[in-house]
This record gives C-alpha cells, sequence and structure tokens, in this order.
C-alpha cells in the first residue's frame, strides 16, 4: 500500500521522461503522415501538412505536460533551477540586489520590532483595548487624577463602565528579610486585578475586607521577586514576609508580564486600605488614579459625555477660580501609557518605510537593466513558444527567490541592529527592553518582502520582449528609460524628506546641548539618598543622619562644599505649588484661575554655592539662619517680578503654602533650568531646610562641589556614608553625568533618523548613478556619431550629467515640498527650532545637490573618454 501511494505522489510531483514523451510525438505525426499519404498527397506534402496540423514541437511538448497531474509542480522547480543558474551567472547583480534588500527590510524589522508594542500589540491586559483611564487634569498633576472626596461618588453614580477602580501610586519600600532589598510596592484597590483582567498564577487576589484600614496585612509580589529571592518556590504562599518593617502575607504571585496601567515599575502590591467613609467627607481627599472597563459599544468619547454630570457636580466642589482650569478626561489605557513616545515611534516607523521604498526602487531598477540585458534571451524563448504567462512567471520566481533572500539577510541584520541600539537606547521608551525577533516579527517580515516583491518585481515582468531585441543584445525601450527616472526622482524626494527630519532634530539636540541651565555641572558630585521610613521613624533621627553626613562629607579632601536638596534641577521631578496660593504681605490674593505652577525645594544654606547659582539680589542663606526659628525664603528671578514687580523683593514676607507660616525673602537666584531640558521653566522659591526636625524628610539629594577629579572623590562619599549607615543603597554620579541623561532620548532619535537618513541617501545615489551610467551605455553610439561629427568631450559631459541635473532638480523640488508638509509631525519633538527652519532646509539641499552631482559626473566623466572609433563600433 505504502508502495502504491509513494508511485501516486512520484506521478503527481514528477514530469514524464523527456525520450518517452518524443517517441510517443513521432508516433502520433508519423501516423498523421500515413493517413495524408493515404489521401493522395506527396510524402513531402504530407508530412509538411502533418507539422502544420500538429503545430510547435516544443508548444506541444508543454501541453503535453500540462495534462499531468502536478505539472505546475514540476514547472516551478524548473524556474527555480534557472533562476539560481541565472544568479550563480551574474553575482555582481545578485549580491546587490539582496544586500539592498537586507538593508531595507533589516533595519524596517528591526524597528517594527520595537514600535509594535508601542502602536500594535496588545496590551497584557484581558479586552485591554476597552480599558480607560478616568479622572480630572489641572495644572497641578500632568496627568489625570481623582480626589478622594469625588471619586466613590464617581464610583457610584457612573454609567458607561462596567467596572471602575482606583491605585494611590507606587512608593519605595523595603524587603527587611534575610535577603534585604530596595523594592516599589504599589497600592491598589481590592477590585484592580479583576476590572484588568489580571488573575495571579499562584494563589488569589485580594479580598474586601483586606481593603479596609485595619484589614489584615497581605501582598502579592511580583513573578521577578518571586525568581530572585524565593526561587520559584509555591511554598512562598501563605509566608510571611517583612516589608518595611511590617509582616505581611503573601496570598499570590503576578504574572511575568503584569505592569501597572501608568507602566511604573511595581514589585509588591498591596491593598490601599483607605477609610471610605472618611475619604467621602475629605475635601479634597487622597489624591487617586482611576481606571474603567468600558460595557460593550461604548466609545471613550461616549463615556466622557455620559461622565459630564457627575464631573460638574465635582467641579462645583473646587473653588470657583480654579474651576475653568480643570478638565474631564476619558482616553485608553495605551494612550496614557504612550503618548509621549508615540509620535516618535511613528515618525521612526515612517523613516523605516521610507528608506524600504528607496531599497525597492533600487531593486527595480536594477532589475529593469538586467531585464534590458536579457530582452534577446528573452525574446529567443519567446520565439520558440514560450507563452508570456510562462515569462512573466519565470521572471517573478526569480524576484520571490531574490525577496526571500533578502528577508533572510534582513532578520540577520535586524538581530544585529537590535543588539546594538537596545543597549544603547536611553530608559523611558515603553516595553524597548522587550524587543526581539518573535513569530510576529518574522511574519511581518516575510509579509514584508513578500510586498517588495511585488512591488519592484511586476513592473519588469510585464514587460513584453521586442522583436526587434532578435538583431541586437538590448533594445531601447522609452516606457522603460521614463519608469527607471521616475523612480530616481522619487528616491531624492524620500531622501530629502528625511534628511530634511533628521537636519530639524539635529538643530533641535543642539540647542539642548548649548542652552544655559543657570548652573554650574562640572565638577560637581550628586548623590540621592532614601531613607526607610520602618527604621527612620521620626524627623529628629532624618536630620540627625543627613547633618552627620553633611559634616562627614565636608571633611573630604578636595570638597570645598556641600549642598542638600530634595530634589535636583534640571530633572522634572520637584515640588509644586499652585502660584496663586501664594499670599504676598499688604497684597490681595489673585482669584483668576491657578496662575500657573510654582517650584520649590528645600536647601541647605552651600546649596547655592555648590551649583553655582548666583544670586542677583540681597544674599543667600546663611548659617545663622540655619540655626534660627525664623522662616526664611529665596526667590528667582522669574518668581520675583511676578510676585512684586518693580518693588525691592527683600525683606518682603510671603506665605507660600495657605496655613503655612509667613517667610521672609532674603535673596533673589538667577533662573535655573526646573522643567527638564526641554520643558517649560517655573517660577521657583528655596525655602531653607534649618537645624529642626521638622524640616527634614526621609530623601535628600547632596551635591559636593570639589577639586579633584569626581572619580577619585566618588569612593570616599560612599565610604563616609557606609560609616554612618551601611545598609544604605548609594549611587554616586557626576551632576553632568545626571543632566546629560536628560538629552539620552533625544540623541538616541536623531542618532536613529539620521542612520535612516544617511542609509536612503546612499541607496538613492547609488539608484541616480545606476541610472546615468546606465545612458551613458545606452548612448554610446549617439555619442561615438556627435564626437564623429564635431562634438567635443565637454559637449557629451553637458549631454550626460545634464540627465542627473533635470532627475536632481525634479526630485528635490518634489522631495522639499514633502519636507514642509511632513515636517509638521515633528513639531512637539522640535526644541527652539522651527519645523520651516531655513538653515535646515539649505543645508539638506547643498548636501543633496553635492552628492547627487557627484554620482552624475562620475559616469558622465566615463562617458566623455570615449574613442569614437569604439563607440561607432560598440554592438
Amino acid at each position: 500500500m505504502i508502495s502504491e501511494l509513494w508511485k501516486r505522489v512520484l506521478l503527481v510531483f514528477s514530469r514524464r521522461e523527456p525520450e518517452e514523451l518524443d517517441d510517443e510525438l513521432r508516433f502520433h505525426l508519423e501516423q498523421s503522415v500515413e493517413r495524408n499519404v493515404a489521401t493522395g498527397m506527396t510524402t513531402e506534402e504530407a508530412r509538411r501538412q502533418a507539422m502544420i496540423e500538429f503545430g510547435g514541437v516544443e508548444r506541444t511538448r508543454e501541453r503535453c505536460y500540462e495534462q499531468q497531474p502536478g505539472w505546475w509542480w514540476g514547472t516551478v522547480i524548473q524556474d527555480v533551477r534557472y533562476a539560481l543558474r541565472g544568479f550563480r551567472r551574474n553575482p555582481v547583480f545578485t549580491f546587490a540586489v539582496i544586500a539592498t534588500l537586507a538593508v531595507g527590510i533589516g533595519a524596517t524589522t528591526a524597528i517594527f520590532s520595537v514600535v509594535d508594542r508601542i502602536l500594535f500589540r496588545s496590551l497584557p491586559y484581558a479586552h485591554d483595548t476597552s480599558l480607560v483611564s478616568v479622572g480630572l487634569t489641572a495644572p497641578i498633576i500632568p496627568e489625570e487624577f481623582m480626589l478622594g472626596g469625588s471619586y466613590y461618588e464617581w464610583r457610584d453614580n457612573q454609567k458607561p463602565f462596567d467596572a471602575f477602580t482606583s491605585e494611590t501610586g507606587v512608593n519605595d519600600c523595603d524587603l527587611t528579610e534575610r535577603n534585604p532589598a530596595h523594592l516599589s510596592c504599589a497600592s491598589v484597590e481590592q477590585n484592580f486585578l479583576p476590572t484588568l483582567g489580571i488573575a495571579p498564577i499562584l494563589g488569589r487576589n485580594f479580598l474586601p475586607e483586606e481593603d479596609r484600614p485595619k484589614g489584615p496585612k497581605v501582598a502579592l509580589i511580583s513573578y521577578g521577586i518571586w525568581l530572585t529571592h524565593y526561587g520559584l518556590d509555591s511554598g512562598v504562599l501563605n509566608r510571611l514576609i517583612d516589608i518595611d518593617g511590617v509582616q505581611v502575607r503573601v496570598i499570590g504571585v503576578l504574572p511575568k508580564d503584569f505592569e501597572m496601567p501608568a507602566l511604573e515599575q511595581a514589585d509588591i502590591v498591596v491593598p490601599q486600605a483607605l477609610d471610605e467613609a472618611q475619604q467621602r467627607k475629605a475635601e479634597p481627599g487622597r489624591v487617586m488614579y482611576a481606571f474603567a472597563r468600558l460595557k460593550p459599544g461604548i466609545t471613550s468619547e461616549q463615556a466622557q459625555a455620559e461622565l459630564q454630570p457627575v464631573f460638574n457636580y465635582s467641579l462645583n466642589l473646587a473653588p470657583p477660580q480654579f474651576r475653568k482650569e480643570v478638565h474631564l478626561r476619558v482616553r485608553s489605557i495605551r494612550d496614557r501609557q504612550m503618548h509621549d513616545v508615540r509620535l516618535a515611534a511613528w515618525v521612526l516607523l515612517g523613516a523605516v518605510l521610507a528608506v524600504l521604498l528607496i531599497a525597492c526602487a533600487n531593486v527595480t531598477s536594477l532589475l529593469m537593466a538586467r531585464a534590458a540585458q536579457r530582452e534577446c534571451e528573452l525574446a529567443v524563448r519567446s520565439v520558440l513558444g514560450a507563452s508570456r504567462a510562462r515569462l512573466v512567471r519565470q521572471r517573478l520566481t526569480e524576484m520571490f527567490l531574490l525577496s526571500m533572500a533578502g528577508a533572510a539577510a534582513g532578520l540577520m541584520l535586524a538581530q544585529i541592529l537590535l543588539r546594538l541600539f537596545i543597549p544603547l537606547a536611553p530608559t523611558g521608551i515603553p516595553s524597548l527592553e522587550h524587543a526581539h525577533l518573535d513569530l510576529r516579527i518574522v511574519l511581518f517580515t516575510v509579509i514584508v518582502s513578500v510586498v517588495c516583491g511585488a512591488l519592484f518585481g511586476v513592473l519588469p515582468a510585464l514587460q513584453r520582449p521586442s522583436a526587434v531585441a532578435l538583431a541586437a543584445r538590448t533594445a531601447n525601450s522609452g516606457a522603460r528609460a521614463v519608469a527607471r527616472r521616475c523612480l530616481v526622482v522619487g528616491q531624492i524626494a524620500v531622501s530629502m524628506v528625511l534628511l530634511a527630519g533628521a537636519a530639524l532634530l539635529t538643530r533641535s539636540f543642539s540647542s539642548i546641548e548649548r542652552q544655559n541651565i543657570g548652573m554650574e555641572t562640572r565638577g560637581v558630585l550628586s548623590t540621592r539618598v532614601a531613607l526607610p521610613q520602618y527604621r527612620y521613624t521620626t524627623a529628629q533621627q532624618r536630620m540627625e543622619f543627613y547633618l552627620k553626613a553633611e559634616a562627614a562629607l565636608r571633611r573630604l579632601p578636595g570638597v570645598s562644599t556641600v549642598g542638600m536638596s530634595n530634589w535636583l534641577p534640571p530633572a522634572e521631578t520637584h515640588e509644586s505649588q499652585i502660584f496663586n496660593n501664594i499670599s504676598v504681605a499688604g497684597k490681595p490674593r489673585s482669584t483668576d484661575g491657578t496662575g500657573g505652577m510654582v517650584t520649590w525645594r528645600w536647601v541647605t544654606p552651600d546649596y547655592f554655592k555648590a551649583l553655582n547659582i548666583p544670586i542677583v539680589r540681597g544674599q543667600g542663606f546663611t548659617e545663622d539662619e540655619r540655626r534660627s526659628n525664623e522662616h526664611y525664603l529665596v526667590v528667582s528671578s522669574l518668581l520675583a517680578t511676578r510676585l512684586f514687580g518693580e518693588a525691592d523683593p527683600i525683606g518682603q514676607h510671603v506665605q507660600p503654602v495657605p496655613q503655612d507660616p509667613w517667610y521672609t525673602v532674603v535673596g533673589v537666584a538667577a533662573n535655573v533650568k526646573n522643567g527638564g531640558l526641554s520643558g517649560a521653566d517655573e517660577p521657583e522659591f528655596y525655602r531653607l531646610r534649618r537645624s529642626i526636625a521638622e524640616d527634614w524628610t526621609p530623601w535628600n539629594a547632596i551635591v559636593l562641589k570639589t577639586s579633584l577629579a569626581p572619580s577619585a572623590v566618588a569612593p570616599w562619599v560612599r565610604a563616609q556614608i557606609a560609616q554612618i549607615d551601611p545598609t544604605l543603597p548609594i549611587d554616586v554620579e557626576t551632576l553632568s553625568e545626571s543632566v546629560g541623561k536628560l538629552t539620552d532620548r533625544p540623541r538616541f532619535e536623531t542618532a536613529l533618523l539620521g542612520f535612516f537618513a544617511f542609509c536612503g541617501l546612499l541607496m538613492a545615489v547609488i539608484g541616480l548613478y545606476g541610472v546615468i551610467a546606465f545612458v551613458a551605455t545606452q548612448r554610446t553610439q549617439e555619442i561615438g556619431v556627435r564626437m564623429a561629427l564635431g562634438a567635443t568631450r565637454l559637449n557629451v559631459l553637458r549631454l550626460i550629467a545634464g540627465e542627473g541635473v533635470r532627475l536632481i532638480a525634479v526630485g528635490g523640488v518634489l522631495g522639499l515640498g514633502a519636507a514642509l508638509t511632513a515636517s509638521q509631525m515633528l513639531r512637539s519633538l522640535l526644541f527652539n527650532v522651527g519645523p520651516y527652519d531655513p538653515l535646515s532646509y539649505a543645508a539638506v539641499a547643498l548636501l543633496l545637490v553635492l552628492v547627487a552631482l557627484i554620482a552624475t559626473l562620475i559616469p558622465a566623466r566615463a562617458a566623455m573618454k570615449i574613442e569614437p572609433v569604439v563607440a561607432l563600433r560598440y554592438e
């Protein structure tokens, strides 16, 4: 039975032996001759008529093959073998096509594997498209939030959601077991995980009674903590662990891909345990972040409209001057997570797709040139009986093989690119560390390669062999020449768009790096110390630690100044206060909105000296003021202008926060960048951190001005702090390094777009060179005739170079128009540079023209050296 089945398979996937088929065809032909002779024809006439009736032998043989089951498989095998032989005969062409495709497909695959998780891949929640973030937006908090005084009213009276939940943020915590660790703990409502559609992989979720102020202390641990601290031991369930010195029972393990909706790192999740009755009465109550699951068929816009009544109710509870600056927002979880990187992801994806298009255009041009060289061969095959469909199928087979080879090489290049730029990428790009070539990405690569094969293969494959090709090696085709010129024009235009985008981002990045941030970073060391609250339970303990650390660090060799603050500029993390909440003695408080935000910091007297922040009026804080019980304030120049106008701020009395004591202004400091390197600066005031326990918080940033090499001082800093408390983790870095990290992301985006622009320009120039060289070759005889009739070499140079100049001009003009339109997308990514920056476009145009002219002049110069006699004998 197996033998019979094997014979049938061989019958389907094999062609008959040529000798057997030829014998059969010869038999039928002789039978036809005999019948004609029997009718009275001569032998010669009978054979001639039989041949006419029988048709072409080759075509008849093909028709016979087509009658066999599985004939197409043998044809495909034959086409593949023929294509491989052709590639072997022309290795330079084969390598050029595969290398070009590898660059285009590899770059596209690498970037797609990154942006796939940002733009397309499902989030790790059940039915993630129905999850939304809900809340208020106001100047005081950048993301939507809710307040305990109104959250429960919203939860009870909302209609568009199937579930409504909240979390109160992620904070530092310490695992104080045998293997202690500094972790992050998230506090969530009891129905938080069910709302997101997440179930623990081990254990259970929180119970309602565990989410109460005096409920049992329980926790869910992350998969990473389960792996690193407990070795995936299932016995971790019901185990008591110490978190910040408190015994907590582990009731479950979170999935490996668990992530908080706002992408905070959460090692341990605990119930938020809020007193609901107390929160309902509070004004304003605890800051919370709310998330909900939409009912089927409800959109975010519809949900926002349906929430308007409860929003209006909550708005009426806010002070009248703030109401116009508070708004309702309902948006998808993906939008909340990715809104600040989505544009950059689309820009990068568009850039690599543009590079892919340029690669396809280059390959198409190469194939059209090769088709011109093979025209004689194809014409002969057509005369011998090959049908148009068979010739098209043969060429499409060649293109499919090339595209698959390009895809394989592209996958290898993509893996190399990922291994290169993922370690170099900055932090803050969501899911970048998870980017890899999985089955989804491989499938995408295959689809891209097939699309590329269709893009660059159809046009050359559909070209019909001309009869004149039988008498010459090539036959000029006007349509083919126009097509190749159009491809080059398109390549130049797309390259112009890529180069313009890269130039704008480069100018923007240069502006970020060159700006004055208002302080000195060279020779300054910084370290951040966070005291665990379970051990430093009182403000007095915290103050004693920091005062000891300050005194110890002052004694280090080469250290001239030691200052402290709760946060260091120019990072975006800081304390903020509503401007119109600040009171000035003798002036009424403004009731016109919030007035924007004001940054503030706790600082020690030497803070300004350590960072070399100038005091432009009055003086900074002194040690005598530090030891007093009075409250002193230093304001920035921007805040001084807004608060006091032309009046002298020194000696003025200010209440920075309602219900707080009144402060005396003793100085005005120069403005310092405090909203990140590219963010808007806010007015700022500095509170003196006195030698009084109530002024000290658990966390502090310490800055040291040193005349020695920072690398030499850093170990001493760690050693001094370790002598006070050896359990504290200490990271020491120069302030230049910490400020430089803020430029990592714009630098990374600029470098990537610049790389793709360079690849696009290189391939466009190669395409231009190929077209001009092909034109020069095609016009060899014409050049010989012109030179024989008196044309000079300069005339020949002008003739050939003029072709390239026209292509450059048309492509440049089209590209400039497209670049001016596309640059609008980059507006939010630019800093101190407009999307129509003339210097950027002038530099791009000059670069493109110079490089393209070089690519044009090389084949043009070769053409002008042609000898007339050789040219006239060409072909």
